[in-house]
């Protein structure tokens, strides 16, 4: 029997058990009663960024970014977009890196959009520039196989 799999709540950013085979039967928080998924990115600040990131046991893909960014404000329909096919295999996560510099800084981020590619805590890919909602999804599902596989 597989084990159950830590989601991180994106309303109270409580840790829920929760069964792998029920990741599609819209889960709710056994806090807060709400949805665990909600098929759009999260916006977090750096003490969510690192509770999802430490605690989740699905995939977490963040987009580095910032208002000021044209590019960043392009991809950010497609990001949403794919958000709505790649959950609940994977959280999607959105770091401003103004309001949570340290976050940027810790990771390295020199350009942005960057997006980041994080299992089991770790990263495992970085992908920098804009792409459109089938290049995110791609890539991402392209990264997770080879991370397996590693």
């Amino acid at each position: 029997m597989n084990e159950p799999l830590h989601i991180v709540c994106p309303h109270c950013d409580a840790v829920n058990r929760l069964a792998q085979e029920r990741l599609s039967d819209q889960p709710t928080c056994g806090k807060c009663t709400r949805e665990l998924f909600m098929a759009k990115p999260l916006d977090v600040s750096s003490a969510r960024f690192a509770k999802h990131i430490g605690r989740s046991d699905i995939p977490v893909l963040v987009d580095f970014w910032a208002p000021w960014c044209g590019p960043c404000r392009t991809m950010a329909p497609a990001y949403q977009q794919a958000a709505q096919r790649l959950e609940p295999m994977v959280r999607l996560l959105k770091v401003d890196t103004e309001s949570a510099p340290d976050v940027g800084e810790r990771f390295n981020i020199r350009s942005i959009p960057t997006l980041a590619l994080f299992r089991n805590g770790r990263e495992v890919a970085r992908q920098p520039g804009a792409m459109d909602a089938g290049g995110i999804v791609a890539w991402t599902q392209a990264q997770l196989q080879a991370s397996t596989t590693r």
